[in-house]
């Protein structure tokens, strides 16, 4: 089953009753809206309709949720709440004051045979993680070549590049992909665009948009990722590229790769639909809170993508015990 993904943007509490999450929200006068967090309440869900005008009340069963997004800094979450969503492997996001996603709460033990997966993870060979690396380099090429194809954008390029990637990407295929991808993109929508994820020695400020939809997306494509490794036992820390001493998240960064480009083709569409703004509206914050459950192609089936990160997640748990030597990755 999909897990539901929430997002909180008004003051609200949240505690835990009956193993449903409890929503107050003080002072509200009609009904919560859906690009605030995806419930609405009635007056029959309300505990007591006479005081409707001044608190709210509703509820959604823990086991329900795969991610909560915490979007205002006058929302409290009760202690008990926090440790019923991690037991049931439910990521939590914490947004800073510019309404981006800051930081990420999962659980530390997601398996019940952890032990024996950390050992698998950290025994794998340096020619096993390059091999690996080689497979999603060419996966996230390819699905690079398919999001232009499908925005009827020129794809020539990439598509015989995926094909002289070698083993740990030793050429910087994956680079020489990207400067293409972000010049050719959006050079209809916004001719002047560069691909910015952060400002260098300035951390409080957002790159101009569209960065600002891509990072929000990434963020949430992040989370989802980090939760399936997470419950398939294996150390998000560890990467099989990507290392950072700072990085708590290295192989969520790794098997996320060829995913991005679902992404970017959302927020190609809300570009053309909505044009540009620096600023994160509600609107499109629904349209990029939907990404988990967007359809994505992992060998042969149509899945959610929260389940398709699951299943690349159980892949590479095979491939770090022996059972096979290739990740399922989705293709676009």
């Amino acid at each position: 089953m999909i897990k539901r993904t929430l997002y909180f943007g008004n003051p609200s509490y949240l505690s835990i009753k009956n193993a449903q999450l409890t929503i107050r929200l003080p002072e509200v006068v009609s009904s919560v809206s859906s690009s605030e967090v995806e419930i609405s309440v009635s007056s029959s869900e309300v505990e007591n309709p006479t005081q409707y005008k001044r608190e709210a009340l509703a509820t959604i069963a823990i086991e329900d949720i795969g991610i909560v997004v915490i979007d205002n800094p006058q929302i409290t979450l009760t202690s008990g709440l926090l440790q019923a969503l991690q037991e049931n492997n439910v990521a939590v996001i914490i947004c800073d004051y510019r309404h981006m996603p800051q930081s990420l709460l999962l659980p530390i033990e997601g398996n019940s045979i952890q032990q024996e997966r950390y050992d698998a993870q950290l025994a794998a060979s340096e020619p096993l993680k390059k091999q690996l690396w080689q497979q999603t380099v060419m996966q996230k090429i390819k699905n690079q070549a398919a999001a232009l194809e499908s925005l009827n954008l020129q794809s020539d390029y990439l598509t015989p590049l995926h094909r002289n990637v070698k083993s740990g990407d030793t050429d910087n295929c994956e680079a020489t992909a990207a400067v293409y991808y972000w010049q050719t993109i959006f050079m209809k929508l916004v001719p002047e665009f560069k691909r910015i994820a952060r400002i260098q020695g300035v951390p409080n400020v957002t790159p101009p948009a569209p960065n600002n939809f891509l990072n929000y997306g990434y963020a949430i494509l992040r989370a989802t990722m980090a939760r399936s490794i997470v419950a398939a036992g294996l150390l998000p820390t560890l990467g099989i590229f990507h290392k950072n001493r700072y990085n708590a998240y290295c192989l969520a960064d790794d098997l996320m790769e060829p995913y991005r480009p679902y992404v970017d083709q959302i927020v190609h569409q809300m570009v053309d639909e909505m044009g540009v703004t620096d600023d994160m509206t509600k609107e499109h914050k629904a349209v990029l809170l939907k990404i988990p459950a967007i359809d994505v192609t992992i060998d042969g089936e149509k899945s959610p993508l929260m389940l398709a990160t699951q299943r690349t997640a159980v892949s590479i748990v095979k491939c770090f015990n022996g059972e096979q030597r290739k990740i399922l990755y989705p293709e676009l």
